[in-house]
């Protein structure tokens, strides 16, 4: 999944090659808070649409699936492992979206003061964080809220402290970044197959310096799940 602001074509694409040339099937929607879409959907609904790429890549007959993301979309992908699971791995490329550290308390009470008032599908305006840059987004108080609370789905540290028993996490972080967001790693539960690496690139540029090593760690990962599962 790509980055905030972005979309399937950006930034993540050596990434994506990377993974076909291994042989892999991938699925990569345009997500909620892509340029185009611009938060139209909460939080909890983003990652319905993530089940629903899960389920057709098994319909497809995939046997192993991993969920992985930059930025919001790395964020997403572990949200997904805390809240339905059922995957075999993800991969956290320069994890972002941090609503805990936003400072935006006082428009997320105005955003659930509107809920409470009825007005939760009214659209107001409210600020982003991207990198350090603030400004304004055009959302329904209700999608604001799922994103924005700092006690909310949507905080990384709380959804990786939750993620499913035998998910193994891959995560690198960008080491040229502004805001590094690896924090998160140190809150998953144990698993062997847990890797974090540090790659010499900045934010953007992420996805692409991780290439390699994230195809190689779906390897290793798939090839301990086929030694484990019992041959018919």
């Amino acid at each position: 999944m790509h980055g905030k602001g972005g979309n399937p074509g950006r930034n993540i694409t050596e990434l994506l090659g990377a993974l076909i040339l291994e042989g892999y099937q991938v699925v990569s929607p345009e997500m909620p808070w892509s340029g185009a879409r611009g938060y139209n959907a909460t939080y909890q609904d983003a990652l319905l649409e993530i089940k629903k790429a899960v389920r057709s890549l098994r319909d497809s007959g995939a046997r192993y699936i991993f969920v992985g993301g930059h930025s919001i979309g790395a964020n997403a992908a572990i949200g997904y492992a805390a809240y339905h699971g059922g995957i075999s791995g993800v991969l956290g490329i320069a994890p972002g979206h941090v609503p805990e550290n936003f400072n935006f308390w006082p428009d997320v009470k105005r955003a659930k003061a509107m809920m409470k008032e009825g007005k939760g599908d009214e659209i107001g305006t409210f600020p982003d964080k991207n990198q350090g840059t603030t400004a304004d987004i055009f959302v329904t108080a209700r999608i604001y809220v799922s994103y924005f609370d700092p006690e909310g789905p949507a905080v990384m540290s709380l959804n990786a402290m939750k993620i499913k028993k035998g998910i193994p996490l891959f995560m690198a972080v960008a080491k040229n970044e502004r805001f590094k967001n690896g924090g998160a790693f140190s809150w998953v539960p144990d698993h062997p197959m847990n890797k974090f690496i540090e790659v010499d690139s900045g934010h953007r540029e992420a996805p692409d310096a991780a290439a390699s090593d994230a195809a190689l760690w779906i390897q290793k990962v798939v090839a301990l799940k086929q030694k484990d599962t019992p041959s018919n």
